[in-house]
């Protein structure tokens, strides 16, 4: 999985479940990270990542995703969030890797070398809300099971 270093910004290899928030991070946070905010980073395997972003964009809410990068090989997407989201991640088959304040930051390219951005910042880019991004992220890991045993 993508996975950043809070000093460095490197990619490195995760092999644990991370842990979502509570809405009380998410209502602290407002949902938004301006470019000078620290934000942490959920990552899923490409597959859900990519249906999670579907179910995203089309939800009745219409719920922002915010931006989403991925790995140079398209094994993982990345989702940003807001800080503080590590502390109660528990999504199993994903990580979330916390910044602390010092660590990532909405930056116009790609965090991680060799990555790419699926949906770029924009100007005042909301990051992804944790509780919509959990939601989404079940319901995917729902819909790709159903798919695989289709018989």
């Amino acid at each position: 999985m993508l996975h950043l270093d809070m000093a460095t910004g490197s990619r490195t290899t995760a092999t644990t479940t991370a842990t979502t928030t509570t809405a009380t991070t998410t209502a602290a946070a407002g949902g938004t990270a301006p470019a000078d905010e620290p934000c942490d980073l959920v990552t899923v395997p490409a597959r859900q990542g990519l249906e999670a972003v579907d179910i995203l964009r089309r939800g009745a809410a219409q719920e922002a995703v915010g931006p989403v990068i991925h790995d140079g090989t398209c094994d993982t997407l990345g989702f940003l969030v807001p800080p503080g989201t590590a502390q109660g991640w528990d999504v199993p088959g994903s990580a979330c890797t916390r910044t602390d304040g010092r660590g990532l930051r909405i930056p116009a390219e790609p965090p991680v070398s060799g990555s790419g951005w699926l949906l770029p910042p924009a100007e005042d880019t909301p990051v992804t809300d944790p509780a919509a991004l959990r939601a989404a992220l079940d319901q995917a890991a729902r819909l790709i099971e159903a798919a695989d045993n289709c018989h």
